[in-house]
């Protein structure tokens, strides 16, 4: 079980460095808009590329950032049903759900993805719109994106089952992590306690 936590870690670390890059994409994405946005008002032109590569950039950040939201367990849950239970039956339906759902459906769609990707590849498929773009960065998107899905997911199921068999805390707690929300929160209670103090 040591080498797989290892592996497990590894993947961690993997996931975690490239979301560090993969948030800037949506940035990217929103400029290449207002840039496309401003050209078509001021000088009444545009391009299909503008609008091509905002969703190439969306759909990058989307399917590569979908691991480490599961790192983070952050993914969508029922959680209505699913907080009633105990941690360690929640930790079951956790190793459920991946060995019957989240990895053959990674695998399914790996399995179909990479052929799609390299047949765009090989035959340089260009997009129909005129002054569309290249296809392939795109569906290279996919099989990049399911696969380090379908890592995170054994990684996310290494660590399940080393939580039942007591080898490490549980891995969905987050330590000392504050979300968005909480972090947002603290800064809004500052302000107002620093103007709170400020003479009148």
């Amino acid at each position: 079980m040591g080498a797989l936590l290892g592996f497990s870690n590894g993947v961690d670390r993997l996931n975690t460095w490239l979301n560090k890059y993969v948030i800037w994409l949506i940035l990217i994405a929103t400029l290449v808009s207002a840039v496309n946005a401003l050209v078509r008002k001021v000088f009444n032109t545009s391009s299909n590329a503008f609008l091509e590569i905002q969703w190439y950039f969306f759909a990058a950040s989307f399917l590569l950032a979908s691991a480490y939201t599961l790192l983070n367990n952050d993914h969508v849950k029922i959680d209505v049903i699913y907080s009633k239970f105990s941690r360690r039956t929640q930790t079951q339906i956790d190793i459920f759900g991946f060995l019957v759902f989240l990895l053959p459906m990674c695998t399914a769609i790996l399995w179909f993805g990479i052929p799609f990707f390299v047949k765009g590849f090989v035959s340089n498929e260009m997009s129909s719109n005129a002054g569309g773009l290249i296809r392939w960065p795109v569906y290279a998107m996919l099989p990049l994106g399911f696969g380090l899905l379908w890592l995170q997911g054994v990684s996310e199921l290494i660590k399940r089952v080393a939580f039942l068999q007591g080898l490490i805390e549980d891995p969905t707690l987050k330590k000392d992590e504050k979300s968005a929300e909480e972090l947002l929160a603290e800064e809004i209670r500052k302000l107002a306690e620093a103007k709170a103090q400020q003479p009148a």
